[in-house]
């Protein structure tokens, strides 16, 4: 079995490279993790055909909730856990080299976002600091460590103050990101009146049971409003995943070169969409998930385009709501 170096997924530069990284990952993965091997067999009788990702059986997300999907025999790092209510169960990424999930969200965040070093970063998020485990929370501590200004930290309840600090850095003309979970990001432009025009917002994680929910285009437009920007900021990350694709202030996510995003037909999950901008269900390809799944089918309604951005359109039918920034389209 060929051996694996992590950090030659932050290499790949074109088409060709991930495909055949894709492969060797694949073929890597079968061989060590138990319970995606049972998976793959149910399907393909040899693996030594399989040639291109389209190939690949992608593991249904709801298997981090009920096995421990691991590639790699050393112990975990860390667990992170899933956001969820009470009567959920929820998904447990067992991370066996946390050095991994650093690279590639401050990879990404550096080619999407900035440097953290040049930015004030804030956040609210009291649901996720409520539960802890949570690997937003991980990827948020250490962005705002590198930030290293003294207003960058969690504010939990804590808006006045929070509001204070936002209009302080406005005022020096001091790069900031807010990055804030729906419902108190609402609760927040409600009660106070602000104007923030060059403040760069981040929605994440839908309301958690605590608003209505609300399609995205009216989240957005009230976020808009009550900040005073032209623009709100998401990322598509999940605790099934080490990696983030980011929009930049528009409906479309994009993939830094270690993350794809294939299209499967909603009532054929073994069937790749060949078609662009089809609507179907989002397959993630996420090679930093090297010791635990690279191939995962999501419960996410979304479509391709020719530029390899996608959308993130709903849920499908019957299946859990998520903390993971999915409001549902018409």
């Amino acid at each position: 079995m060929e051996t694996l170096n992590p950090l030659h997924i932050f290499t790949i530069s074109t088409p060709e490279t991930f495909q055949q990284t894709t492969i060797k990952v694949f073929r890597f993965q079968y061989a060590h993790c138990d319970i995606y091997r049972q998976y793959v067999d149910a399907f393909l009788h040899d693996i030594d055909s399989v040639k291109s990702i389209e190939q690949i059986p992608f593991l249904p997300i709801e298997f981090f909730k009920t096995h421990r999907v691991v590639s790699s025999l050393k112990q975990e790092e860390v667990v992170f856990v899933s956001s969820g209510t009470s009567t959920m169960p929820t998904s447990r990424h067992y991370v066996v080299d946390l050095g991994l999930y650093e690279e590639s969200f401050l990879r990404a965040f550096r080619l999407f976002v900035g440097n953290p070093e040049d930015f004030a970063i804030l956040s609210l998020l009291p649901s996720y600091m409520e539960r802890g485990n949570s690997s937003l929370l991980y990827m948020m501590q250490r962005l705002m460590q590198l930030s290293k200004h003294p207003f960058s930290k969690f504010y939990l309840h804590h808006t006045g103050e929070l509001v204070d600090n936002l209009q302080s850095l406005a005022a020096e003309k001091h790069k900031t990101i807010l990055w804030g979970v729906s419902y108190a990001l609402l609760d927040m432009v409600e009660k106070h009146c602000l104007h923030l025009p060059d403040l760069i917002v981040f929605e994440t994680g839908g309301m958690k049971g605590r608003r209505e929910e609300l399609l995205r285009e009216a989240l957005h437009q009230r976020l808009k409003e009550g900040f005073g920007i032209q623009a709100i900021y998401s990322e598509y990350g999940m605790t099934e995943l080490l990696s983030q694709a980011y929009t930049c202030g528009h409906a479309r996510f994009y993939c830094p070169p270690w993350m794809q995003i294939r299209i499967r037909d909603i009532y054929n999950p073994l069937h790749i969409l060949s078609t662009y901008g089809k609507n179907g269900a989002i397959n993630v390809i996420d090679l930093a998930n090297l010791y635990s799944c690279s191939f995962i089918a999501t419960s996410d309604i979304g479509k391709l385009y020719v530029d390899h951005s996608f959308e993130v359109l709903g849920r499908m039918d019957h299946s859990d709501v998520r903390g993971c920034n999915l409001l549902v389209h018409e």
